[in-house]
């Protein structure tokens, strides 16, 4: 198995335990994906997320025989949604489905989450969709999945939960908890009243602003090690220093032979 592949193993388990430990997903709820070249790797069915190793996720091609696998577990029961997105928006490289309390419970009264605070923009749009019911794993599911996310980042799915999506796995989880968060709100503010509502040309010139903020990128770079950098000067000191003590070595080789 190549490294990347590897690498990109071991992200899916690091953010499945991220997604559980934030309480966006209980138990075995949710599932992640990402692309990997010409195919994707997404979670197994049924297995906690404290048990999950990076061997087991399910290797799918995006194109020829549909529904294909590798691993030695079947995929999750999702994989549907996971693999027509993804063939269907060639811009997203990961995937995250979840079933957090507010997604979750907006999800279950069948409404979307309108413009009432200016982040809804960072999903791409003034609303994020919230598709009817169907049941989970089928074709008539994905369907609904890709047709509510549209060209968005986000989408509700009827009395079930969310999906977020991203260019890579670091995005797709940030805007995950950042759905729940104005999912959160959204819901404290129609429980209490009617909210106001930003105007569509308003969330469109916030979508703008946003597309210059690459989330992934800078959360890379904060979280990076430090580079060491030699100081100036540093390397002749060490160099001129080992000058000295070959010299003196040399000196006191000299003085040896003449005793």
């Amino acid at each position: 198995m190549r490294t990347k592949e590897k690498d990109l193993r071991a992200a899916i388990v690091a953010q499945c335990r991220a997604m559980s430990a934030a309480g966006l997903s209980p138990g075995t709820a949710g599932n992640i994906s990402a692309r990997f070249g010409e195919a994707m790797l997404i979670t197994p069915a049924s297995v906690p997320y404290d048990l999950l190793r990076p061997e087991m996720m399910a290797l799918m091609p995006l194109n020829g025989e549909y529904g294909a696998w590798s691993g030695p577990l079947k995929p999750s029961t999702e994989w549907r949604f996971h693999l027509d997105i993804m063939r269907a928006r060639p811009d997203v490289g990961a995937i995250v489905h979840f079933h957090a309390p507010y997604c979750t419970t907006l999800a279950t009264l069948n409404r979307p989450i309108l413009a009432a605070h200016y982040m809804i923009a960072q999903f791409g749009g003034p609303m994020i969709e919230c598709t009817r019911y169907a049941p989970f794993g089928t074709k008539e599911l994905s369907e609904l999945a890709v047709g509510g996310l549209g060209e968005r980042h986000a989408v509700l799915l009827g009395n079930h939960g969310a999906i977020a999506v991203g260019a890579d796995l670091d995005v797709a989880m940030h805007r995950a908890r950042e759905l729940e968060a104005l999912a959160r709100v959204y819901y404290l503010a129609i429980s209490v009243g009617k909210p106001a509502i930003l105007a569509d040309e308003e969330v469109g010139r916030i979508v703008e602003r946003f597309k210059g903020y690459s989330v992934g990128a800078e959360m890379r770079k904060a979280l990076a090690p430090p580079k060491k950098r030699a100081r100036r000067g540093s390397a002749k000191a060490a160099a001129a220093k080992r000058g000295g003590k070959k010299k003196t070595a040399r000196k006191k080789t000299r003085g040896a032979g003449r005793r």
